[in-house]
């Protein structure tokens, strides 16, 4: 059997359903200003779900977004804010597991039509590398959802003596074409010059993992994945400035349903699972238990 590093789930969605609170643009940030505690909260129901990695929330921590709303002179404080939740989480469930610093999406999620050109871009990212590189155990680099978005992330973040993973978003129901419509293929002249330590698909719906995860697997590097429980991202999500509220959770994808598409995931030499947006502590421990059930080592 195998060793299976377990990630946690949802971070940002996850603190938005908790605070009960009406979305905003701001997402997760908004929450973790107005209800600080609540992080630390979420990352230690996941290092008890079974989790050993714990992925900060700063998602969307980013200047550019911070910007609209007159707070960009915080993103050094909201960024320092996340991953100590993180690190307290871990000390209090016992020292284990590792930080995932998040880099994602610059300007909005799913929209590599906007995502900026390469060099503004890597300086973009290279603020928050600066502020989580001493700090974090690895980056993680989220929903890259074109060949531009992953190699501008990766530029920024790699030669800092931090892992990399790379972890991309995928067509809701064509899994073998990133969101821009590249192929996911296209991906592995940036892999082969950046070398990340591993390779994921993430935020997608997990029906278009698979075949995602056949063409990942053939760059060579550790891969694995964590997909969302939308029903789809909807055109309404991909307007300006939109809130979460835009899109929808399934109803068929409860813990069981979940793991037992991650388990497919390592049938296929996957060596990295989670979850992503709606996929909650629950899920993670399912996972963690049909794991240890057929044998694998959680690592």
């Amino acid at each position: 059997m195998a060793d299976i590093t377990l990630l946690d789930g949802s971070i940002g969605q996850e603190l938005v359903i908790r605070s009960g609170d009406r979305p905003t643009p701001l997402w997760s940030t908004q929450v973790m200003i107005d209800h600080p505690k609540l992080v630390g909260e979420v990352h230690l129901d996941y290092f008890k779900a079974g989790a050993t990695v714990a992925t900060t929330n700063t998602y969307a921590v980013l200047r550019d977004r911070l910007k609209r709303v007159g707070l960009e002179d915080q993103t050094g404080y909201l960024t320092e804010t996340a991953v100590r939740a993180a690190r307290k989480a871990r000390a209090a469930s016992g020292g284990e597991g590792r930080i995932a610093g998040s880099l994602g999406p610059l300007i909005a999620s799913y929209r590599p039509d906007i995502f900026p050109p390469f060099e503004e871009a890597v300086a973009s990212y290279s603020e928050p590398v600066a502020h989580m590189k001493d700090h974090v155990d690895l980056f993680l680099i989220e929903t890259a959802s074109s060949v531009a978005h992953a190699e501008a992330a990766m530029a920024a973040s790699t030669g800092h003596g931090v892992p990399v993973w790379l972890a991309v978003s995928v067509d809701d129901f064509d899994g073998t074409h990133l969101r821009s419509g590249e192929p996911v293929g296209d991906l592995a002249d940036a892999v082969a010059k950046y070398a990340p330590d591993a390779v994921l698909v993430n935020c997608s719906r997990p029906e278009a993992v698979g075949a995602a995860l056949d063409i990942v697997k053939s760059f060579g590097r550790p891969f694995g994945a964590y997909a969302n429980a939308f029903t789809k991202i909807s055109d309404g999500f991909l307007s300006e400035f939109p809130t979460v509220d835009a899109l929808e959770q399934r109803a068929d994808l409860g813990p069981a349903a979940y793991a037992a598409f991650a388990m497919g995931w390592v049938a296929q030499g996957a060596s990295i699972v989670g979850g992503c947006c709606e996929v909650g502590p629950n899920h993670i421990a399912e996972l963690a238990q049909q794991l240890t059930a057929a044998g694998h080592r959680i690592v």
